[in-house]
């Protein structure tokens, strides 16, 4: 049987839940509905969704506080999160990024966008395949297996992360633009601001920890990485 992606909606709004739902089943997906923060937690501990539409707005929990939670938990982590939101300035949008959404969509918002935003997520998740792995200094990484280390040392990465330092590395020492990194890894995305890239820099900053140093930033160009980095570590 075909595995239909299952895609847990947590909406405290009925109707709008329900219509997500309706436009969910007739395009091959399996949506399961939750009503607030404990209901979504009962659904996770369950089964694992493949992607979670996430309402700003809940009663006791915010979705700010749900996805922060659940971006803490090894276990929830690699679950893409996709912030529901009618807050649509740009300091909102990058809190909602800040806390571990990898996208959001304002309210009110087209079935068909909504699809879209969803199938990107979900390809951004799988891991680009290559026969072998990309070695710079310290740095190691096999997109086979989605492992990475430093040092020896596994690196906890989530996926929008892995996929942009894997492709750092495939490209070190060259310096990459924000729209250049934007078409080459969110390409298929065209709602997607630039702004995106430098919260996702910013967490792959602090996922690669004492290696940090090899991810440049060149002003008023964008970003590097540089085997240099290493030796101010």
């Amino acid at each position: 049987m075909k595995h239909l992606p299952r895609v847990l909606v947590v909406e405290d709004e009925s109707a709008i839940a329900e219509l997500i739902a309706v436009n969910l089943r007739h395009n091959g997906f399996k949506p399961v509905l939750a009503e607030d923060g404990a209901a979504a937690q009962r659904e996770l501990d369950a089964v694992l969704p493949d992607v979670v539409l996430l309402d700003w707005m809940l009663p006791g929990q915010s979705g700010l506080q749900l996805a922060r939670k659940w971006r803490a938990d090894p276990r929830t982590k690699p679950v893409p999160i996709l912030m529901l939101t009618a807050r649509g300035d740009e300091p909102d949008k990058v809190a909602g990024l800040d806390a571990g959404a990898d996208d959001y969509i304002t309210k009110p918002f087209s079935p068909q966008e909504l699809l879209a935003r969803i199938r990107a997520v979900l390809r951004r998740r799988a891991p680009e395949q290559v026969a072998d792995g990309v070695v710079l200094g310290g740095l190691e990484l096999d997109a086979g297996t989605r492992r990475a280390s430093w040092h020896g040392e596994p690196l906890k990465l989530g996926p929008a992360e892995f996929k942009l330092l894997h492709y750092l590395m495939k490209h070190a020492e060259r310096v990459h633009s924000r729209a250049q990194l934007l078409d080459k890894l969110w390409g298929d995305h065209v709602c997607i601001e630039e702004r995106t890239v430098d919260v996702h820099v910013k967490r792959l900053r602090e996922a690669l920890g004492a290696a940090s140093p090899m991810l440049e930033t060149v002003r008023g160009v964008g970003y590097r990485l540089t085997a240099q980095g290493e030796l101010l570590k």
